[in-house]
């Protein structure tokens, strides 16, 4: 049993919890180190205040039994029911079950009704309540060790954008480099990339999460890069904009706004502010220099086993920052149609500011060719 565990077991006397259940698998792995891809069947980690269990498909189960920290490993087959061994096991485990916790941001309707009739008393007066926000907050200051892995994860993310700029040659299409550049990560040993690569060009940029496409390469146009990788089962996420020949002025000057945005909020980190505090520095820049209606999404957000997690940094959040928390810092400008500008580094809190996990060059690239 490893200390995060041993954390959730303290919890759980405390609050007087018989039983957590969680199915999602970035959950699991962060509890029981078993990283899994589960599909439609169900990867779950079961634990009561004196024991715990890992509940896989017997596919599963030589790597689980691998790479997992947990010595009870509970298995079923595909014409088995899952809920019938769950409730035998979880019974086993906490014979008396009168409060039990889920995470409710990842659990769907329908496996809370099957929990439900798998773990409820006769009398059905078993109390369910959620954990969503504590294992957040558990998750959300990383150890030394997760920050190494997440600094490797930011380098690999800065040599696929380089990659990807190394590309740049006009009447290249937007999935022509994005097959590329995760050709070269695989070659590196990357498995699995943060999410779907984003390759976008001039006006496509405009939409923050645009989708890539047979869209080919001009010269005089920006080109956006948003892309990061998984490694060792930690996220990177970074974002640069570059151009392709020369653009005009005025894109010079949108550039130069989400720059000093991005940079000011970032040197502007520190521990016991207030997380809305970064959205709304960096929003002052872009407003004050006339284009706070373009920045249309918040600064940034959580980051670690997942690409996207706890906290999220909006003007409106109250998270207080702290040593080894994880997050992006990515403001941007999109006038649809036309431009669209977004540079972004994820950072890791230190005891006086923060370091970022990427080190790419910030300021406007101009590629000739």
């Amino acid at each position: 049993m490893n200390k995060n565990s041993i954390q959730l077991q303290e919890y759980m006397k405390n609050e007087k919890i018989d039983m957590i259940y969680m199915d999602d698998p970035t959950a699991v792995a962060y509890f029981t180190n078993f990283d899994s891809n589960p599909h439609e069947r169900i990867v779950a980690y079961v634990i009561a205040q004196e024991d715990e269990f890992l509940f896989v498909p017997s596919l599963e189960y030589a790597e689980a039994k691998e790479q997992s920290n947990v010595e009870k490993i509970v298995t079923y087959t595909d014409d088995e029911d899952p809920w019938k061994i769950i409730s035998e096991n979880g019974h086993r485990i906490a014979p008396t079950i009168q409060k039990v916790s889920v995470d409710e941001k990842t659990l769907t309707v329908e496996r809370w009704f099957k929990l439900q009739q798998a773990l409820s008393s006769e009398t059905d007066s078993t109390e369910w309540d959620d954990i969503s926000q504590v294992v957040e907050q558990m998750r959300v200051v990383k150890t030394d060790e997760e920050i190494k892995k997440m600094i490797r994860a930011g380098e690999l993310a800065d040599e696929a954008i380089q990659i990807g700029i190394n590309l740049l040659e006009e009447g290249i299409t937007e999935l022509e480099i994005v097959a590329q550049i995760e050709l070269e990560m695989k070659k590196r040993g990357v498995t699995e990339m943060s999410f779907s690569t984003l390759v976008l060009f001039g006006e496509h940029a405009a939409n923050p999460h645009g989708n890539p496409g047979d869209r080919k390469l001009r010269n005089n146009e920006f080109v956006l890069f948003d892309l990061g990788v998984i490694y060792e089962g930690y996220a990177s996420d970074a974002t640069r904009t570059v151009a392709f020949g020369e653009v005009d002025e005025e894109k010079q000057k949108i550039y130069e706004i989400v720059l000093e945005a991005q940079i000011t909020a970032q040197k502007a980190v520190k521990p016991g502010m207030r997380a809305g505090e970064l959205d709304l520095i960096a929003r002052r820049v872009i407003e004050d220099a006339g284009y706070g209606e373009y920045f249309t999404h918040r600064l940034g957000h959580g980051i670690g086993k997942t690409a996207h997690e706890f906290p999220s940094i909006n003007g409106s959040s109250d998270t207080i920052l702290e040593p080894g928390m994880c997050f992006s810092i990515e403001p941007g400008i999109y006038i649809q149609g036309d431009v669209g500008v977004r540079i972004e580094d994820c950072v890791y809190v230190t005891e006086t500011g923060c370091e970022p996990f990427t080190l790419l060059d910030k300021e406007l690239t101009t590629i000739i060719k």
